[in-house]
């Protein structure tokens, strides 16, 4: 089957350090965090209460056809990172409108609030508190189709439940989409809301960090959560150019594994499966890799094993690597999706973005991890990695539009 070349034309990203392509790109350059206090739950009797929490989003500027109090926060999350996609694309959400663009959205927990909400109002109120629309819109399938109905598309619509690889999967399935001319365009990528529910959750597995998160640091101490939305806009590279779009960046390929060896600890060699399957697909050789966008979690396992498996497909001799969760937090299934709107902003833009809150990098994964400042450097192709539990993983490929161009 001939493929089409698939380029990213839009960017949407909804963020805790930044709302929008500009305000998230300016955020990576400088290096800032998005780590405060969490506010939007009640935090008492946890020893830590710091987060990714996005400030400052009102759901009425960015919700037009559905009623806002009606869906989920995910749901709000993901038409908002939607509509700055097409924005960022240069296309009048008008003109999609009953268009055969399809949505692919990537999720850990859904609509969790709603389950959360349901729950306080059962414990109040009981049977007199039922609120049915609260069970009716939690599915996680109701993402991807509220941002078909606010937006009035018609293309195929999809989520992926894939835990913390989630943003990535969705991504892999659009590029299949288009690529095969299935669909004409696709606005695909991640969200997830800050709940009670995932922070007790990491809290438990005594996984989360006191104040910061400090990625491949010798004295890192855990993950943050956070929340946010990253939506790529994807279309064939040659309806691209007719209408002279900025192309941002190439889908290269993918690669997955999943390995379902533990539910919390990852495997070395199915991440090296992935990582090797992605270049593979992409046409290229490891020297190719000009940035890798770790995974980077901040735990001590999750980073050591990582970095173990980078080393192992890059031969001891492996690009720069960093991590953007060092300033946003996990943000669950729109992590990697998120990573990928930096990647992207990497190769167009010519720079590599941070890994924050770097003290004394861990000798044990030896990795030059961009320490706490941004730095120039051409990006031909970028690799953004993306682990989950069960040993879901995803990798994704990006490339300079011009250099992928004269390497066909």
């Amino acid at each position: 089957m001939r493929r089409h070349r698939v380029v990213i034309t839009g960017l949407g990203v909804v963020s805790s350090i930044g709302i929008g392509v500009r305000a998230f790109c300016e955020a990576l350059r400088t290096g800032k965090s998005g780590i405060t206090e969490i506010t939007s739950f009640d935090t008492r009797g946890f020893p830590f209460r710091r987060g990714g929490e996005i400030r400052g989003f009102d759901p009425q500027h960015w919700i037009r056809r559905l009623d806002p109090t009606s869906i989920g926060k995910t749901s709000q999350l993901a038409i908002a990172a939607s509509r700055l996609a097409l924005d960022d694309a240069r296309i009048d959400p008008a003109d999609a409108e009953g268009s055969r663009c399809g949505v692919s959205v990537g999720t850990t927990d859904g609509e969790t609030l709603l389950i959360e909400r349901f729950n306080e109002d059962w414990v109040r109120h009981g049977l007199d508190g039922f609120r049915g629309r609260y069970m009716a819109e939690a599915p996680a399938g109701r993402i991807s189709v509220n941002v078909a109905r606010d937006l009035g598309l018609e293309g195929e619509v999809n989520t992926f439940a894939t835990a913390c690889a989630a943003g990535n999967y969705a991504i892999g399935h659009a590029y299949d989409l288009v690529s095969t001319g299935e669909a004409p365009f696709m606005l695909c990528g991640g969200a997830d809301s800050l709940s009670r529910k995932t922070f007790a959750g990491f809290f438990r597995l005594n996984a989360v960090a006191p104040l910061v998160c400090q990625p491949f640091d010798r004295n890192r101490q855990g993950l943050l959560t956070g929340e946010g939305a990253g939506m790529l806009l994807l279309e064939r590279r040659e309806c691209a150019l007719l209408r002279r779009a900025r192309v941002y960046a190439e889908i290269l390929g993918y690669g997955l594994s999943c390995d379902g060896v533990h539910m919390t600890s990852p495997d070395r060699d199915s991440i090296v499966t992935a990582m090797q399957r992605a270049i593979h697909q992409a046409g290229l050789r490891p020297a190719d890799v000009s940035y890798v966008c770790a995974h980077g979690t901040g735990t001590r396992l999750n980073d050591l094993t990582e970095a173990a498996a980078i080393h192992q497909v890059f031969a001891g001799s492996p690009p720069p690597v960093s991590s953007v969760k060092s300033m946003i937090g996990h943000t669950m299934g729109a992590a990697s999706a998120i990573a990928a709107s930096a990647c992207a902003l990497a190769i167009y833009e010519g720079f590599l973005p941070p890994t924050i809150n770097s003290v004394e990098p861990d000798p044990e994964c030896a990795l030059d991890c961009v320490p706490n400042r941004a730095r120039d450097a051409e990006v031909n192709v970028a690799q953004n990695n993306a682990f989950a539990f069960g040993g879901n993983n995803a990798i994704l490929m990006l490339g300079r539009e011009e250099w992928a161009a004269r390497r066909l």
